[in-house]
């Protein structure tokens, strides 16, 4: 059965031009053969790029809402012409074989021009969005094969970015990690490529260009509400907790996230709030909480 481009790149049918940019950016990185080693890798990064293609582009997304991935095979299922007549035509693009049928032109179709099928290769496209020769894994074909080697850097200087010096072939060189490079990407040097091991960091765990972190606190805290210092990448912030805060509840920290590596633009950091529940109590917070419970019994609840 056909898979819904939707569904492959985890966004809805309304998802705006940023949102399927995102999730492609996110599923592409996680999904690239050259980090994921699972079997099934390579299809899925093809799967992936195929729906962005079709989802990125207005024309190719109209037919694709209203004829559905049939419309991007070879013959679209209409008689072999497509949905809107014309020809197939076949090629080679890197290390792929394509067939693709082309919209015949026959009077003023809302189409004219979309080619359906005609996928490209997905290395490419990956590249293309990545920014070409920074893409953060090198190209898989064509040229002289580069040399790769492995670099690890800590947490911290993978988001801010850092000068390393480095010993290649008896050579010291110095190498700039941009800010915002994540775990397993390829980042291109010159006539070899480096592969980066990130540290974890206890603090924050990342998710793209976003990060969650933890903040405990105690139970009169999120009764009354408190102001509690937070770690991020900037430093120590000061983060104001309401009263009544929920265990479990996030804090949203715009522009708190990671720097995206080809752009200004930074995520987001989202504080976690854990409720540390006391294991001991004396005999005076015994007396307390138990006037709290009668009081709350009186009101039916405590909420």
């Amino acid at each position: 059965m056909a898979k819904d481009f939707y569904e492959v790149l985890g966004i809805s049918k309304n998802a705006s031009d940023a949102e399927i940019k995102k999730s492609y950016r996110k599923m592409a990185l996680q999904w690239h053969p050259d980090r994921n080693k699972s079997a099934d890798a390579t299809e899925k990064f093809k799967e992936i790029n195929k729906a962005y293609e079709v989802l990125s582009d207005s024309k190719k997304k109209e037919v694709y809402d209203q004829y559905g991935e049939s419309a991007f095979k070879p013959g679209g299922g209409y008689a072999g012409q497509g949905p809107f007549g014309g020809g197939q035509q076949t090629g080679q693009y890197g290390p792929f074989t394509y067939t693709y049928t082309t919209n015949g032109g026959g009077g003023g179709s809302p189409f004219e021009g979309v080619d359906f099928g005609g996928f490209s290769d997905p290395f490419e496209i990956f590249e293309q969005f990545f920014g070409g020769g920074s893409s953060p894994f090198g190209r898989r074909s064509g040229g002289k094969q580069r040399q790769i080697y492995r670099l690890t850097i800590d947490f911290m200087e993978a988001v801010k970015g850092v000068e390393k010096t480095v010993e290649v072939e008896g050579k010291k060189q110095k190498i700039k990690i941009p800010a915002g490079v994540d775990n397993s990407m390829r980042v291109r040097f010159g006539d070899f490529d480096i592969v980066i091991d990130v540290q974890q960091d206890s603090r924050f765990k990342r998710e793209d260009y976003d990060l969650i972190s933890d903040v405990e606190i105690s139970f009169s805290q999120a009764v009354l509400g408190d102001v509690v210092a937070v770690p991020t990448i900037d430093g120590p912030l000061n983060l104001k907790i309401q009263p009544g805060t929920q265990p479990g509840s996030f804090v949203r920290l715009r522009g708190k996230g990671v720097p995206h590596v080809h752009s200004s633009a930074r995520g987001d950091q989202y504080i976690r709030v854990k409720i540390a529940i006391p294991s001991k109590l004396t005999h005076r917070q015994k007396e307390l909480l138990t006037e709290f419970e009668e009081e709350n019994k009186k009101k039916k609840g405590w909420f």
